[in-house]
């Protein structure tokens, strides 16, 4: 489960990155586009969500409990 949230955590991060690039690359043009603001929000958000994830201590195993006859 760690390795997968540090690659999605790392690729939308990326993507995150080319979002920011491509407006500097382009001019103000893109980030007038809504659908392309929401998709830049959108990645971002999901970039943020894999590292909170990757941070937050995980769950103590279950315990198994011997039944009584």
């Amino acid at each position: 489960m760690k390795a997968y949230l540090i690659t999605t955590g790392i690729v939308f991060a990326l993507v995150t990155l080319a979002h920011i690039l491509r407006v500097f690359a382009e001019g103000p043009r893109p980030a007038k586009n809504p659908f392309f603001i929401l998709l830049t929000l959108l990645v971002a958000g999901l970039s943020v969500w894999a590292w909170r994830l990757l941070r937050s201590p995980s769950p103590p195993p279950p315990r198994i409990t011997a039944s009584e006859p």
